[in-house]
């Protein structure tokens, strides 16, 4: 392990051979030069035994510093040393294991086949590398991955053995942990969708005759609002506490949380009495919750199914379940319902249309974007253009984005949806742009998926580059909801890079309910897309203009442009512009259009 030290050196000879010849030498000349000679080589000599002990004082120090624990045995497989690291991993100081088997470290895991092995291995080739288990002084047992080498003499025996090992515990338990995030909600500790859908398939094999399943999915009604009212971590505290209430109602059931305020149920029952089950449920969860010195009672929808009255498949089942919950929120709030085959129709058609949204991006000839143009009020000069989806459907015509969008989302469907609308955005403003000196913005709605999906900003660039676009003009438009949508995380530091590449940025919707303006205060944003719903009524209802002016005074605070969405008289034009707001988007300007339509009315010079 160490630098080999060896005498065959030409000056050391001539040493030797000096010192033999001096007492035969005639001569004095003689004799003092073969004394200079010996003199020489004893000088040499001292030199490279010094740097020999240098050499070793430097490995023993390297090995000192490292993080892996180092053992070196004789031949006997006796422990003759070790290094500092070693003793901090097992607890054992030098003295106490010199001389001692490595088998004091052993934790009794591992059977004789397994060291039978492990020996094999190490005749064979010389070498051997797996995880281990062993023990330290104080009985703790532990992981490690050991690399153990032999070294052979000349006559290619082993002398030694060397054996390099690293503590793997923390990457076991942080393997645990991966592992029981990858099965268990982190908010409630209950089991997940996976877990859940692992359960269910496990719980289906094994039934036995005259047993069924009910199955349950509860979802709390309005608890956006409740969100809203308790704040974030308010909120988390109270869906834990649901939770737990729920585990102890039904205590003879799996509880486990599909995502945000949906819970799912598992029983395994001899009885037929489902719809009692789901009225003792409804009974308990509706006593209320106290919360900070108040009663706070939840609603909440239940849809249901029973195995197997209802379908032995998970994936039917799961299928099944959300069509029940989904009929149940459909009637109202605090309504339960039972899995019916009439629910399957509707279903049925929901299923065959997002098959042909499939075979529609696939194909690539069904999808369209429109454009809406935004316009300057003081001039009604053309500042930007907003991309708008359109589903021309080969047997239903054009299908709304209100119908497919939610239907992409829910089957994951949404990031090559939006991945297609970016494509097709950036390759038509490629277009006017060899056409036409300066262009006007393009605005892009950005989907909360196409966030958590991670590989927007790569997509939006290789886009960009490839037909040559720059990125000022593909402005990215996000609702207030995305913003704040926690499955997203936060995105400030993504909306900044975006932002720092040359993107513009708008939050759509505004004032619709969701906002937060201390969070907005943070946002890199530079429009503010003021809805509809706040300006169809303008100029006679008083409320709508006085929120109108509030978020134009607010945006001029903040350094934001305002643009109004849904102009289509001429009054509401002219009370924005009074009011001092500068942009505008609607019917009264112009009806979303084809890309062809649009050059129709703004002709571009070749």
């Amino acid at each position: 392990m160490w630098p080999p030290f060896s005498l065959n050196r030409p000056l050391i000879w001539l040493g030797i051979i000096a010192l033999g010849m001096l007492p035969l030498l005639p001569l004095m000349t003689l004799r003092l030069i073969a004394l200079a000679v010996v003199i020489l080589a004893l000088v040499y000599v001292m030199r490279k035994i010094r740097q020999e002990h240098h050499r070793r004082r430097l490995s023993e120090k390297a090995l000192e510093l490292c993080e892996d624990g180092v053992m070196i045995c004789d031949a006997n497989n006796r422990i003759i040393s070790v290094n500092a690291a070693f003793t901090r991993i097992t607890g054992f100081q030098h003295q106490e294991v010199l001389g001692f088997n490595p088998s004091l470290l052993s934790s009794g895991r591992h059977d004789k086949a397994f060291y039978e092995r492990y020996w094999h291995a190490l005749n064979t080739t010389g070498r051997w590398e797996g995880e281990i288990w062993n023990q330290r002084k104080r009985g703790e047992q532990y992981p490690e991955w050991l690399r153990v080498q032999s070294c052979p003499n000349r006559r290619g025996r082993a002398e030694h053995y060397i054996a390099l090992f690293t503590d793997i515990s923390k990457h076991k338990a942080r393997e645990q942990d991966l592992k029981r995030v990858g099965f268990e909600d982190p908010l409630t500790g209950l089991p997940n969708r996976r877990r859940l859908h692992d359960i269910l398939t496990s719980r289906l094999q094994h039934l036995r005759a005259g047993e069924g399943l009910d199955l349950a999915l509860i979802d709390i009604d309005g608890f956006k609002s409740v969100n809203d009212g308790l704040g974030v971590d308010g909120g988390d505290r109270l869906l834990a506490r649901f939770g737990q209430r729920l585990s102890a109602v039904a205590a003879q059931a799996t509880v486990g949380r599909l995502g945000g305020d949906e819970f799912m149920l598992i029983r395994t029952t001899t009885f037929d009495d489902h719809e009692k089950w789901i009225a003792g449920l409804r009974e308990h969860l509706s006593e209320p919750f106290e919360y900070n010195d108040h009663s706070l009672r939840l609603g909440f929808s239940i849809g249901s199914c029973r195995v197997p009255e209802d379908g032995n498949d998970p994936g039917l089942l799961f299928q099944r379940l959300e069509s029940a919950l989904y009929s149940a929120k459909h009637h109202g709030r605090s309504h339960d319902q039972r899995f019916q085959p009439s629910l399957e129709v509707k279903g049925d058609r929901q299923l065959t249309l997002v098959n042909d949204l499939r075979r529609a991006l696939i194909q690539g000839n069904q999808l369209e974007l429109h454009y809406q143009t935004q316009h300057r009020l003081a001039d009604d000069s053309l500042v930007g253009m907003e991309a708008l989806l359109r589903w021309r459907h080969p047997e239903h015509g054009m299908i709304s984005p209100v119908d497919f969008i939610p239907l992409a989302e829910r089957h994951g469907l949404m990031n090559a949806v939006g991945s297609w609308v970016i494509e097709q955005a950036v390759a038509q403003q490629a277009k006017w742009l060899v056409r036409k000196e300066a262009c006007v913005p393009i605005w892009i709605n950005i989907s909360v998926l196409q966030l958590i999906q991670g590989d927007l900003e790569s997509r939006i660039a290789a886009s960009l580059a490839q037909h040559g676009v720059p990125a000022r003009l593909i402005g990215l438009e996000l609702t207030e909801s995305v913003l704040l949508d926690e499955r997203a995380g936060d995105i400030s530091p993504r909306l900044n890079a975006l932002r720092d590449s040359g993107h513009l940025i708008a939050i759509d919707d505004f004032g619709t309910g969701y906002s937060s303006l201390a969070y907005l205060k943070h946002l890199p944003v530079d429009k503010l897309k003021l809805d509809r719903m706040f300006i169809r009524a303008l100029p006679e209802d008083s409320g709508d203009a006085a929120i109108v002016k509030a978020v134009l005074a607010m945006a001029r605070g903040l350094k934001l442009e305002v643009i109004a969405e849904g102009v289509e008289t001429l009054a509401q034009r002219d009370h924005l512009s009074v009011e001092g707001c500068q942009l505008c988007q609607g019917f009264l300007f112009s009806c979303p259009e084809t890309a062809s339509g649009i050059e129709a009315r703004y002709p571009i010079s070749p």
